[in-house]
This record gives structure tokens, sequence and C-alpha cells, in this order.
């Protein structure tokens, strides 16, 4: 309400609002008007003597905490609590000014409200007429909303216009009441920021944020002052992966411990090199694909042990990559140059086959809707298709490289895809602008973050990328020590807040850094071969998995965790008893027929 901006500051509010420099017009009764209640009514009772300190470092001022105090009681409706702390402390909330104000406000009496606040002695003129166009907008909106046309109309012209406050806010007020009808204007407003159930109580809140501290102490401020501290002892926790909240009670601190480093699990279904997994959004399943032409869906049971759900069967080539649905409920899986299948979930059953005759497709990605999807075409198109295989689009990409990695960002508006050996592309659909991420090297994939901002961007020399492209593209950090000069290797954000970059490795290693600082700190040795990928359970920062050469996924825990470690899957049939969500002892075979 009344212009201000949200993500501003309170003490910025309170110095600066969004005030055009404007004398009061005489007509008003609050302007430049003598105040027989003196300067002091809207500030603190003056302290006798030298002001009292708590705390050991002796910074902070007891009338202000007690404050603030009682200011969370009220809030948390502890209204008994609150009174006696204030009779008990002989500090009040507010001086008997104020109360009159808030209780007028409240009760919608706008013009004793008026002039209760031009009596509060606030030396600052831009602020007073800031609180002044907060009230009388209210004000207007409520004569509207009482379809008194003629009394809103009155009060915008002779009083909310002559303050000469947030002009681009008046001229709105001033459109609708030429062009709406009245219950036009009533959603309008609704669209313009005012919510009339709780429009006072709102309003106060924007008032508490324009006038000093001193005379109303903001809403929430005390838990503002614990989250910050909170927050400020994270942000210096350097291995911070926790999975339990912070508490109050003891100063936070994570160990190295809480980064998964220890095996939990090794899964054996797969019969050849294991080329790609990833962790469905909800973190209970993880997808994987293979050399062996074969992918696999894999369900997180209530200890956090994986099993064996599905094997999907059908594509005649190596299954390159996997995409899962938003709402994880179904999975596509793309074959090496060849079709993409749409697979649900729970049943294994495979719905769709998309193919196009004469090209094969290299890579596939959901809309964030879930209701299309984007393929990579050999011949270096681009195509969106319906869940029914209808083709909505299509366009010619400028790709000179066999291996494609795209994404789409949460808008579903911006398209990121290889486009040379060493360039990525940031296309907008709807703008149609282009942006490009270039390297001095060939690129081998990349990873959007969880928030759409950053891109993970791998190199053939060794060397893995973090791309600001929110505010760019601009080059963010590096990450190197891994080895990596000839396959596709993939990486990963994770950890909570994503604050760790995990990779896979030719030397047959995981590797994990330190997102911010960039420093290595932890390598996972275990697999015998090249480690083609990772993925990080978005759902359980304790969680890493990776899929290597080898044949096998490797689920990675923390080192507390109490997991022993369990093989899943045998060399005789690819899959062990304990490696299924079935009672019979078999794994569900998905055979992948579908009508297309």
């Amino acid at each position: 309400m009344g212009g201000f901006e949200d993500d501003e500051p309170p003490s910025k509010r309170a110095r600066a609002s969004s005030v055009e420099s404007a004398s009061l017009p005489d007509c008003f009764p609050f302007s430049k008007s003598a105040n027989p209640l003196g300067s002091t009514m809207a500030r603190p009772l003056p302290s006798q003597g030298k002001e009292v300190m708590v705390g050991s470092k002796g910074v902070i001022k007891k009338e202000e905490f007690v404050r603030i105090i009682t200011k969370t009681l009220y809030s948390l409706g502890y209204e008994k609590s609150g009174a006696v702390l204030e009779e008990e402390s002989g500090i009040t909330l507010h001086n008997p000014m104020v109360d009159l104000f808030r209780e007028q406000v409240i009760d919608g009496k706008w013009d004793n409200a008026m002039v209760t606040l031009n009596k509060m002695g606030l030396l600052d003129e831009n602020i007073v007429k800031s609180a002044a166009f907060l009230i009388l907008e209210q004000k207007f909106f409520e004569l509207l909303r009482d379809d008194n046309v003629m009394g809103a109309m009155k009060t915008l012209r002779s009083e909310i216009t002559p303050l000469g406050v947030n002009r681009k806010r008046v001229h709105e007020l001033s459109s609708c009441m030429i062009s709406c009808s009245p219950q036009q204007l009533f959603l309008g407003f609704s669209k313009l920021g005012i919510d009339s159930s709780t429009s006072r109580l709102k309003l106060l809140e924007e008032l508490e944020k324009v006038l000093p501290p001193t005379v109303m102490v903001p809403e929430r401020r005390l838990e503002n002052l614990v989250e910050q501290a909170l927050t400020v002892q994270r942000d210096a926790c350097y291995f911070h992966n926790s999975m339990d909240g912070l508490s109050l009670y003891i100063d936070h601190h994570c160990g190295k411990d809480q980064i998964p480093s220890r095996t939990l699990q090794v899964l054996r279904a797969h019969h050849d090199e294991v080329w790609f997994i990833q962790f469905s959004n909800n973190g209970k399943y993880l997808a994987s694909a293979s050399n062996d032409k074969s992918a696999m869906i894999w369900e997180a049971d209530e200890d956090g042990e994986l099993l064996l759900k599905h094997k999907l069967n059908g594509h005649e080539k190596s299954v390159m990559m996997v995409a899962w649905s938003p709402d994880d409920c179904q999975l596509l899986t793309c074959g090496v140059e060849e079709t993409i299948r749409r697979w649900d979930v729970e049943s294994g059953k495979c719905l769709h086959v998309y193919e196009k005759p004469g090209v094969g497709f290299v890579s596939c990605a959901w809309f964030p809707d879930g209701k299309q999807i984007l393929s990579g075409l050999t011949d270096e198109h681009f195509c969106i298709w319906d869940l029914d295989g209808k083709e909505v689009d299509c366009w010619k990409g400028q790709r000179s490289t066999k291996t494609l990695d795209f994404a789409v960002g949460k808008d579903g508006k911006l398209i990121i895809s290889m486009n040379r050996e060493n360039t990525i592309l940031l296309f907008d659909r709807e703008t149609k602008q282009e942006r490009l991420i270039e390297e001095d090297h060939t690129i081998t994939s990349f990873s959007l973050s969880e928030d759409g901002d950053f891109l993970l961007v791998n190199l053939i020399n060794e060397v893995i990328h973090l791309w600001n492209i929110r505010n760019g593209p601009i080059r963010a950090n590096r990450y190197s020590g891994h080895k990596h000069t000839r396959f596709v290797i993939r990486s990963c954000f994770g950890g909570s807040e994503q604050a760790f970059i995990a990779s896979g490795s030719e030397d047959s290693q995981v590797y994990i850094w330190h997102r911010a600082t960039g420093d290595l700190i932890e390598t996972l040795a275990g697999h015998s071969g090249t480690v083609n990928c990772v993925s990080w359970n978005p759902a359980n920062p304790h969680m890493l998995a990776s899929a290597s050469d080898d044949h096998t996924i490797r689920i990675w825990g923390a080192k507390k965790v109490s997991l022993k470690r369990k093989d899943v899957g045998s060399s005789s049939n690819g899959i062990h008893a304990n490696g299924n969500t079935h009672g019979n002892g078999f794994v569900h075979q998905c055979n992948g027929n579908s009508t297309k």
C-alpha cells in the first residue's frame, strides 16, 4: 500500500520514503500547525540519567529491549503478559497519543487519525505526508467499497492530490475513477495491492514502516532480529548441511561429517555403463540410464534405502538421459539418436513414444507446467511437443556438436542449449533475446540451479565454471581438481540451499567443492571406473548418488548415519531380492510397448 517498496529495510523507509518534495497545502489541518501537546509526544520518555544497558557486552538498550519484547508478546496474542510487562517494567510500548492513533486507524476514524498524526510532533515533514497518504488512500478505498463514489472523488481531489506524494499512484487512482464502475474499482484496487479483508491491519503495518521505530515499534521486530542472528550463524557455518532447523538454545555449527562421504548402498542392477542418474524433485525416486539400453526407477523406502521399482525396457539403443516431470508422476527417457519415451512412474507403463521420421533424438526436458516437452534432434532442430505427441513448435538451432544438454527456465520462457562446442545459448522465447556463454574450451555438459539463476558448466580442460545467468551471464566461480579430458562428465548443485558442487571424474572418484569459496572439501573413492554423473537428493542433503562405467550406482551418506552398506543387485540376473518393492521377489519389467 502507499507505493512503498516491500524489499526496502524499515530504517531506509523511515528516513527516505517515496515522498516527493512538496509543501503541505494550507487547507490541511495538520499543515504547519502548532502542536499544543508538545513535540515530545511521539518520543520515548526521557531517561533519568545514563541509559540502562543489558547484556554481557553492554550494547543493548534496556528500554528498546523491553519494548520489542512487549511488542512480541502482543503479536503472539499474549495480551495479559504484555500488559503485565509494561506495568512491572514501567516501560510502555506506546505513549497514549500513539495508542489513540492506532485505535482510530483500526476503527476507520480517518479524520481523527489525521488530526492525531499531526499532533505527534514528528519533525520530518516527508514522514508526516507519507503516513497521511497511506491513511487517506485507505479512506478513499473504503468509500469506493461502500459505493460512495462522490466521497471518494472528493478525498482524491481535495485531500490526496494536494499532498504531492506518489504521483504515479495518484494517477492510477484517478484513471480508475474515470474509466471503471464501482464494482470494477473494487476489483481493480485489489490488484493494486489492497486486500479489503485485512486492509486496516495491513495499513498499520505499512504505517509502522513509515513512522520512526521510536514512535511505533515495527511488527515482528524481535523475530527479525533472531532470524538475522540465525542467518549469520548459518552463513558462517562452512559445512552447513543440516537437515534439522537451527536451534535458539545453542550456537549453530556443522562438522564435515554432514557432507555425504560414506557409501551406504551399491546398486548393481545395470549390466553396462551407467551414463546418467537424476533424483526426482521430491527426492523419493532415483532414475538411471545405461548403455545396456534400459532405464530404471528406484524408490526410497521409509529408512532411506533405495529399492528397484521398475526396469524400463523398449529402447533399441543406449539410454543417454532421463527427465522427471514437475510432479514426479512421469519420466522421460531418451535413447541415443533414437526415440523419447514417456513413462508412468507408479505403474511403469510406457505412455507414449515420440519420434520423427528420418531423425533421432539426443536430449529431452519438461516445461514447468508439465504439459509440454522439449527435444533436441540429430538434425540440429529443437522441437516442442504436447503430451500426446503433437508437434507444437520446431526451429533450427546452430549446434555443431552431437552432445546436447539443454534446460528450460522456471518461467518456461528461457531455453538454455548447447550452441557450439564452446558456446551455450540463452534464448528467451517471448522476447526472442539471445545471450551467449562463451568458453575457451569444449563444453561437455551443464546443469541449472534450482532457482534458475546459475548454470554449472563442465569443461574438457578439467575445470567447472559457475555462471550467473540472472544478471549476465557473469562467471561467478570455478572448481578444479578432478580429471576430465575425454568423456562426458556431469556435475550438480546440492546440499542444504545448494551450497555445494559435486562432480564425476575420469579417475573413478566423486569430487565435492564448497560452492561459495571454490574449495575442494571431499574426494569420494569407491568406484572402479569413470564416474559419469552425480545427483544430489533435493529433499535429503545427506544423500548423493553417483553413476559409473563400472556398471554401478553408489549412494553416499553422511558419516554419522547408522545405515549399514548394502549391495543391491547381483551378477547373475542384475537383480537382488532386496532390490525391489514387490513381495514376490521379482522386479517389474516394463517392455515399453505403447500406442504412439
